[in-house]
C-alpha cells in the first residue's frame, strides 16, 4: 500500500525539509498543511490520506489539538502520527504519547531517523 501523508507545520522551511526527507527514503504523495485546522479540512476531504506529519508548535489548532481531534474522529482516528518538534523534554513527550501519537522525533533529525520512525509506526500497526 502506497503511503500519502499530510505534512503539517506552520514553517514552509519545515515543511520543504520534511518533504524533501519523504522524497529521499522513496516517498512521493504528500500534500502539506500550514496548520492543525487546516490539516483536518485536507483529512477531511482526501480520504486517499493515510500519514499524518506533524509539528506541535503552531498557531491556531497545534499540533496536539490535531492529533486529539484526529483520535476523537472515528473516520480517520487510527491514522498512523508522527509528531516532529523541538519539544524535546520528558514531559512533552508523554503529553504526546498520552494523546496517543504513534511516535516522535526531535528536530533537527536526518532522513534516516524519519525513515526509521516511519517504519517502527508501520511495522507495529501491520
Amino acid at each position: 500500500m502506497a503511503l500519502k501523508f499530510l505534512v503539517v507545520d506552520d514553517s514552509v522551511t519545515m515543511r520543504r525539509i520534511v518533504a524533501n526527507s519523504l522524497k529521499t527514503i522513496g516517498h512521493d504523495l504528500y500534500v502539506e498543511a500550514g496548520d492543525g485546522r487546516e490539516a483536518l479540512a485536507k483529512l477531511v476531504a482526501d480520504d486517499s490520506i493515510n500519514f499524518v506529519i506533524t509539528d506541535w508548535n503552531m498557531p491556531d489548532v497545534s499540533g496536539l489539538e490535531l492529533v486529539k481531534a484526529i483520535r476523537s474522529n472515528d473516520k480517520f482516528g487510527t491514522i498512523p502520527i508522527l509528531m516532529v518538534t523541538t519539544r524535546g523534554l520528558k514531559e512533552d513527550i508523554v503529553e504526546a504519547l498520552q494523546a496517543k501519537v504513534n511516535n516522535y522525533v526531535v528536530k533537527p533529525f536526518t532522513p534516516q531517523i524519519l525513515k526509521e520512525k516511519i517504519e517502527q509506526i508501520i511495522s507495529s500497526a501491520a
